[in-house]
Order: C-alpha cells, then sequence, then structure tokens
C-alpha cells in the first residue's frame, strides 16, 4: 500500500470514529433529556399534590384560628419588622382571624391582604412565625384575668354568704 493510501485510509477510520463518538454523545444526551424530562414529570406531579395539602391545610388553619381567635380578640398586633421589606413602608399591621393582614402605611393608606390566597402563603409564614408567640401571651394573659376574676369572687361570694346567713340568723331568731 503506498504511503497516501495509507494516509487516506486513517483519515476515513478517524472521520468515522470521530462521527460514532458524536452519535453516542448525541443518544447519552437525548437519554439525558427524557429522563430529565420523566424527572420533570413526577415533581409536577408531586407539587400539585402538595398544593392541594397545602390548600386544605390554610383552610384548617384559618378555621381553627377564627375559633381561637373570636373569644380572645378581634385582631392581633403583629411585629412590622418581621415582615418583608418589600411590603413597603408601614407603621403596624394586624391579622384578623378570618386570615386577612391589615398593613397601616406611612402615608396613611391602609391595605388588607388575604392570607388565604396562594400567591400570599410565603407571607402568610412569616406571619405565623410572629403570631404564634403573641396567640399565646393572649391565651395566658385571658387565663391570668379569669383566674383573678374567679379569685375576686370567691373571697366575696364567701363574705356576702357569711353575711346572709348571720343576718338570716337574726332574722328567724326575733320573735
Amino acid at each position: 500500500m503506498t504511503q497516501e493510501a495509507v494516509i487516506k485510509q486513517e483519515t476515513a477510520e478517524l472521520t468515522l470514529s470521530t462521527e460514532v463518538k458524536e452519535e453516542k454523545r448525541k443518544q447519552i444526551s437525548l437519554q439525558e433529556l427524557v429522563e430529565s424530562l420523566k424527572s420533570t414529570a413526577d415533581d409536577i406531579g408531586q407539587i400539585s399534590e402538595l398544593s392541594s395539602e397545602e390548600k386544605i391545610l390554610v383552610a384548617q388553619f384559618f378555621t381553627s384560628l377564627l375559633k381561637l381567635m373570636q373569644p380572645l380578640a378581634p385582631s392581633i398586633e403583629l411585629n412590622r419588622m418581621t415582615l418583608p421589606t418589600e411590603i413597603g413602608d408601614i407603621i403596624a399591621a394586624y391579622i384578623d382571624p378570618t386570615g386577612h393582614l391589615i398593613l397601616e402605611f406611612e402615608d396613611g393608606h391602609v391595605e388588607l391582604r388575604d392570607l388565604r390566597e396562594e400567591r400570599n402563603r410565603d407571607l402568610l409564614v412569616t406571619v405565623v412565625g410572629d403570631l404564634v408567640p403573641k396567640f399565646k401571651n393572649l391565651t395566658s394573659a385571658q387565663k391570668r384575668k379569669l383566674e383573678n376574676r374567679i379569685k375576686l369572687l370567691s373571697t366575696v361570694t364567701k363574705e356576702i354568704q357569711k353575711s346572709s346567713e348571720a343576718l338570716y340568723a337574726a332574722i328567724s331568731a326575733e320573735p
């Protein structure tokens, strides 16, 4: 074989080898793409399930909050510093038992955000972090208030009972 024929054969083999390698890369890339799409489909299914579960939990949370807050307070003030700065310059923030966040701004306007809405879920999580300890303080204060009333009424009732028994005995003893 001549040197020119050997070079042509080696070039052809090299070209064929390069084409085979490129084809393998395309096949691997195609396989990786298909696997990635399958994984994406799994994630989408899980996102759908998790969204449904979240919606149910949010509804249950606000149903329970309504039952707990109604006898205690019409709203609870939140620490405005815990709220995201993107909200703006607020001077006060409150949550009501129905799931509304009331925001008072420095310029005097008031905004109402429904924390039950899906677009406000991250804000809801922030609010819950501030709300739970405040709610605990509110229930503790209500408990102390009831204990103090019971203590006062118990003492007064005992004294009234003694006086009424003494008066009844005195009246009954008269001829």
